[in-house]
């Protein structure tokens, strides 16, 4: 399933290519966005590695990732993963650049990914974690549908400290496409 575009609302996923590294290494390697996320900022040549791999599984067959650009406006802005695990479950993820936060990109990506993982790829549960104190990425969750499952101790080693991460959670009959 190379090739993959998922159009949202606001937002077009498509898949990375190596053309993307700058704008990958601009959003993994601000501080503003990391501090957020489970790693730490990456170096330009961590994000060339970070995106290498994204290449090579995005060619794997059975898939187990999808890995994918947000795209709005012509320009690259964010990335929204999925990554299957256990039976028929996958867990999501999504970052947007600090300089695009607050249009509603992380919200639409999220919504386009999470939708196809119920009606494409035919998942019974959506999970993602997030930190306790990225209140707008529990609102991001919150807005689609999923419900908070659990707090998770000592999740992710990040920024030198371990960190909790809010477990959240929406089951295919629970989701409702929005309009």
């Amino acid at each position: 399933m190379t090739g993959l575009r998922l159009t949202g609302h606001t937002t077009i996923l498509r898949e990375f290519t190596s053309g993307d590294l700058d704008a990958v290494h601009a959003i993994v390697g601000d501080p503003r966005v990391t501090d957020w996320l489970s790693f730490d900022a990456r170096t330009r040549d961590e994000a060339r590695a970070m995106l290498d791999g994204i290449l090579t599984r995005a060619g794997q067959e059975p898939r187990g990732e999808f890995y994918l650009a947000v795209e709005a406006d012509a320009s690259l802005v964010g990335f929204v993963r999925l990554a299957t695990s256990g039976v028929k479950a996958a867990k999501l993820g999504f970052a947007v650049a600090a300089d695009h936060w607050g249009r509603g990109y992380a919200t639409d990506a999220a919504a386009t990914m999470t939708h196809h993982a119920f009606t494409v790829l035919g998942l019974h549960r959506v999970s993602t974690a997030i930190g306790p104190a990225n209140h707008a990425s529990m609102a991001v969750v919150t807005k689609l549908g999923f419900i908070p499952e659990g707090r998770i101790r000592d999740h992710v080693h990040t920024n030198g400290a371990w960190r909790d991460s809010i477990l959240y959670g929406v089951l295919a009959h629970e989701w409702t496409p929005r309009g």
